[in-house]
């Protein structure tokens, strides 16, 4: 989930050059110079041929194509960030931006209306098209028509069933005062979906008939993670309370409340570990003003990562940890740890996000995965053009972070396509087992 886009649009100067070229032109650009690199460090062959690899994403908020007439689709988030206090947008996210510009450009050209009518029937799957995108790990509370399966992968959201009681006490910001209702909203559809009326009498009881069975349906449903925002809520620090803790929160003990929190959330690892579900947690900066950077220090998760009993489950931490993304290079040597480097492809700058993907890729390049975290930020930005301007970030960074790896002689060109590849696709095919 990106920072909350409530149009805070200073107008941006033009650049000098124009707007930043899309990514698949600038690799065919450069296709045209000679020498190892250009003037930018970007090794032209190598820029070609990652333009030419149809990646997949790992995290992105899709939103389902509705007919006229038909309410917006809102389940692309269990927390959207659309109707939280204004927040200073990033600048490469503002309305005027000219990134953001030249991403529609490259989308509709000068006619969205045209373009959206003339894809109707596949207006979801042009735009994976147009991103160089041929599987999207789509965010969502559930799926629906207008996404199909063999495109767009689930991934809904386990978060609500952390909070069984009354979570007015939570409440401490502006911003979670929106968000708490949410979630209870979403527990009360997790209830109806189980087949359950009420808070079950006791904790053994919920777990059983409403936190597996939502896991297990999910399952069924396709799904191939479960997403945490936790740290929009809550620390990303989970302790390890014993089962009569977690027994004394849920019977209304607000002093064990923290612990049944940590209880249900290491049984939701433990299932998805169990049902071959990967566990994604949001891992960085996050939308709103009151977001607490603090809360969504990767380092949080290490107790976690080095429990025994949770090495079957999969923790992929979403958007890299920025601006903790130095901390997550050693954690991904943990067996059952992941990164992907969403959002930082939508408000960073490619030479930054290279520098980040160089140190990992130098580490551990089997547990990274390409991403977009394309999400409806505003009118001007929708999950389309973020996703279209953050697949060309991301490709560019690739191609930078191994560009300079060639430079300084660590890897052959033949490796560094391997590695890009592996990066753009090969490493999510082997954590999802997809084909």
């Amino acid at each position: 989930m990106m920072p909350v886009g409530h149009y805070l649009s200073t107008v941006l100067p033009a650049p000098r050059l124009g707007a930043t070229l899309a990514f698949v032109a600038l690799a065919a650009a450069l296709g045209c110079s000679g020498g190892a690199r250009d003037a930018n460090g970007i090794d032209p062959q190598l820029a070609r041929e990652i333009a030419a690899i149809k990646a997949i994403d790992n995290h992105a908020h899709p939103v389902r194509p509705t007919a006229a007439g038909e309410a917006p689709d809102m389940e692309f988030d269990a927390l959207p960030v659309d109707n939280l206090e204004p927040q200073s947008d990033p600048l490469r996210q503002r309305a005027k931006s000219p990134i953001v510009a030249a991403a529609h450009a490259e989308l509709f050209g000068t006619d969205k209306a045209a373009v959206v009518k003339a894809h109707a029937a596949d207006y979801a799957t042009f735009m994976l098209d147009k991103m160089g995108i041929e599987t999207m790990l789509s965010n969502r509370v559930a799926m629906g028509p207008g996404l199909p399966s063999d495109r767009f992968l689930w991934v809904p959201f386990a978060d609500a069933l952390m909070y069984p009681l009354n979570n007015a006490s939570l409440i401490t910001t502006p911003d979670q005062k929106s968000f708490f209702p949410l979630e209870d909203k979403l527990l009360k559809r997790y209830y109806a979906e189980s087949g359950v009326a009420a808070k079950p009498a006791t904790l053994g009881e919920y777990l059983e008939t409403v936190v597996r069975a939502t896991l297990e349906r999910h399952k069924k449903g396709g799904a191939l993670a479960e997403k945490f925002e936790m740290a929009y809520l809550r620390t990303l620090a989970v302790g390890n309370p014993t089962r009569a803790q977690a027994e004394r929160g849920y019977a209304g003990s607000a002093a064990d409340y923290t612990a049944l929190q940590d209880y249900i959330f290491r049984f939701i690892a433990t299932e998805c570990g169990r049902l071959g579900m990967a566990v994604h947690i949001h891992v960085a900066h996050g939308g709103g003003g009151y977001f607490n950077v603090s809360w969504a220090n990767p380092l949080l998760l290490e107790p976690l990562l080095n429990d025994p009993t949770l090495r079957k489950t999969n923790f992929v931490m979403i958007h890299g940890g920025w601006p903790y993304t130095h901390e997550i290079t050693p954690l991904l040597t943990k067996p059952n740890a992941y990164v992907d480097y969403s959002e930082q492809t939508a408000f960073n700058a490619p030479h930054d996000v290279a520098e980040v993907l160089r140190a990992w890729l130098a580490y551990e390049p089997e547990k990274v995965l390409f991403a977009t975290d394309a999400y409806p930020e505003s009118a001007e930005l929708g999950w389309e053009e973020m996703g279209m301007y953050a697949a060309n970030v991301g490709r560019e960074s690739l191609v930078r972070a191994l560009t300079s790896m060639m430079r300084d002689g660590e890897i052959s060109h033949e490796r560094a396509l391997e590695l890009a590849t592996m990066v753009l696709r090969d490493n999510a095919r082997k954590l999802y087992g997809l084909k």
